[in-house]
């Protein structure tokens, strides 16, 4: 081997052992050579190594032959098994082809059938409670139900129709089930506070899809919540809340109206509260007559209640407590029943009925109150008092009349009936007053009747003018009055011409045709009698009060007390010119009559037309004007007599 290099030189094994060999026995030297004992060491290693080599090849030559022998051996297996592959392929696809089917079978299994859970679920007891899960179990046999009618269209009829059936039967035994639960459950709600759970909500939900079952079930919750409501309204009645407050209803029982406004008042009250407690049961109702069935099942509650709220109203009307708190407790029947009615609709026919009946019976007998009221004044009619102002009779049925109306007022019963209400009332009482007023004055005077009735008249009218639906029978007073004004008016301008000595004139001129020849030619139509007649009513028009009848001190209204005379004063005036107009030209002929107006009077002139004369013309055609015109009233063929009438004319 060159150390430099590092390249072993391989020497022959049989030389470097001769050599070895040959130099053993007498080169002692060289056994301490470095380079000697560095190739005996190699070469005892590859000695070392040969033997593995050989060792080795010895192995691989075995591996050889064992695996020559395995290949042998597997080509005579192969050959050998070569079925059985064939048998294993054919397994491996067949085994494929039943996973695919378990599959398949497995999601039929799963979209048409139930779990053991969810058909333990349906089928529980009856007694068991029923959850939401129990619901989604039954939305689950709906869908099955549903979506087997898929198969009906394909060749899987049959599978179809059996699935179809067993659905069926399990959605019967848990509607049936479900209904005894919810029956259960609403035989419980018999507390005043009503509280539905969400699962009864629920299970109203699912039981519309079985009209009867769900029609038996509102029926339980009405039969037991119209127990609680009767019962409630007895405690209301005899015990009051809880702890004594509010106080029992019958301690207000000396008070008609307050009795009968507490007890409408809770039943209204409790008619509300029944309605949510329904609307809270079928909130997830979607089928039509939802809103139907709440007020039927409402009216079926608040029907028990009818008896005892009628014999309890009957009591108080029955015993006439008066003729305004009948008329409140029926304005108050009448509100609360179309309140209720608002709140439930027509349906709940029993109770307002019954309160239709009590408004009814009430405002019968409120009606018979102001007929007997009535038939009495007409009984024993009074006297017109000394003053000829209204009666006590009458102003105690106007008093009457005003509380009535007052109440009718502050009612708050709607507009239209509150108007009908109240032309039934203005008749039944205004009517026999009036009668009565007329039967009365019957035995008075002219004068002392129409001042009697205008007082009365004014009382009816100024308590009617403070009420609204008043208008029709204020003008109906307000012509009555003006008709007995007028009869007044007639009188005091008699009353006036009789006292001034002008009626005569005016009646006789009034009465004179031409064929009776001049009215001069009368008696006490002279010259001088009609200048003294015209005097003493010159006299009347310079101060008109003095002249007043008693009767016009009497009268109530101050309006009309100082308005009539001025109507009376024209009526004198203008019959006080008539007999003068009439007269100027029959008393001697050649003169004319002017009428001038002055400052406040009148001045009536006659002179003497010496250059002026004319033939005489017939009465008829005397020309007539106003005396506030201005104009010459001309009657040809007349002189006479100067005569001067003054009157204040501002006071006219």
């Amino acid at each position: 081997m060159a150390e430099g290099s590092g390249e072993v030189v391989a020497v022959p094994a049989t030389g470097a052992v001769n050599g070895l060999n040959n130099g053993a026995g007498g080169t002692s030297a060289q056994t301490n050579n470095p380079l000697s004992r560095k190739l005996r060491k190699i070469l005892d290693t590859r000695l070392d190594n040969d033997k593995e080599l050989e060792s080795i090849h010895e192995d691989v030559q075995a591996m050889s032959s064992c695996c020559q022998d395995m290949t042998c051996r597997l080509q005579a297996a192969k050959e050998q098994t070569q079925d059985l592959i064939t048998k294993t392929t054919k397994l491996q696809a067949e085994s494929q082809t039943l996973e695919i089917r378990a599959q398949v079978a497995d999601a039929f299994l799963s979209k048409f059938q139930l779990t053991s859970d969810e058909m333990s679920l349906l089928r529980g007891t009856r007694e068991g409670p029923i959850t939401e899960d129990f619901f989604k179990a039954l939305g689950r046999v709906k869908q099955i139900h549903n979506d087997v009618k898929v198969l009906l269209r394909t060749n899987q009829q049959t599978a179809g129709l059996e699935i179809m059936e067993q659905m069926a039967l399990l959605q019967e035994t848990s509607y049936e089930r479900l209904y005894r639960w919810a029956q259960s459950e609403c035989r419980t709600l018999t507390q005043e506070s009503c509280d539905i759970s969400p699962v009864l909500t629920q299970a109203m939900e699912a039981l519309q899809d079985r009209p009867v079952l769900y029609k038996y079930t509102l029926d339980e919750f009405g039969t037991a919540r119209r127990s609680t409501v009767v019962r409630g309204f007895i405690d209301a009645l005899t015990r009051g809340g809880p702890g004594g407050t509010p106080r029992p209803i019958e301690m207000h029982s000396h008070d008609p109206l307050r009795y009968v406004g507490d007890m409408l008042a809770w039943l209204h009250q409790a008619t509300a509260s029944e309605k949510e407690h329904l609307e809270a049961l079928l909130k997830h109702v979607t089928t039509q007559g939802v809103e139907e069935n709440i007020q039927e099942v409402v009216g079926h509650i608040t029907e028990g209640v009818c008896r005892p709220l009628k014999v309890r109203i009957e009591q108080v009307i029955v015993a006439e407590p008066g003729a305004v708190l009948l008329y409140k407790i029926s304005n108050l029947l009448k509100f609360y029943h179309h309140t209720i009615s608002g709140i439930v609709g027509n349906s709940a026919t029993t109770l307002l009925t019954t309160i239709e009946e009590m408004h009814l019976l009430s405002k019968k007998i409120f009606f018979s109150s102001l007929s007997l009221h009535a038939s009495k004044l007409m009984d024993k009619v009074e006297l017109p008092p000394p003053d000829l102002g209204p009666s006590s009779a009458l102003n105690q049925t106007l008093m009457l009349l005003r509380e009535v109306l007052a109440s009718h007022d502050s009612s708050v019963v709607p507009l239209d009936a509150r108007q009908a209400d109240f032309v039934q009332v203005l008749s039944c009482v205004l009517d026999p007053l009036l009668q009565m007023c007329t039967v009365s004055a019957s035995n008075l005077g002219t004068a002392d009747m129409a001042t009697f009735m205008v007082n009365s008249l004014y009382m009816m009218k100024t308590t009617l003018a403070l009420f609204e639906f008043t208008d029709r029978r204020l003008e109906m007073l307000q012509f009555q009055i003006e008709a007995h004004l007028d009869t007044l008016i007639n009188e005091q301008a008699s009353y006036v011409l009789t006292r001034a000595g002008v009626s005569y004139i005016y009646n006789t001129a009034q009465q004179h045709k031409p064929e009776q020849g001049p009215l001069a030619n009368f008696p006490n139509l002279d010259s001088v009698a009609l200048k003294a007649a015209m005097v003493q009513f010159d006299r009347y028009l310079s101060a008109p009060d003095n002249l007043l009848m008693p009767q016009l001190n009497f009268l109530l209204s101050a309006t009309v007390k100082h308005t009539a005379p001025v109507p009376a004063l024209n009526s004198a005036r203008k019959a006080g010119q008539v007999p003068v107009v009439q007269l100027a030209w029959v008393a001697t002929p050649g003169g004319t009559l002017e009428a001038v107006e002055g400052q406040g009077s009148l001045l009536y002139k006659t002179r003497a037309l010496s250059s002026k004369v004319e033939t005489p013309a017939p009465a008829g055609d005397a020309e007539r004007h106003s005396p506030r015109s201005g104009h010459t009233a001309r009657f040809p063929g007349t002189s006479l007599c100067t005569v001067l009438m003054s009157s204040k004319i501002s006071q006219v």
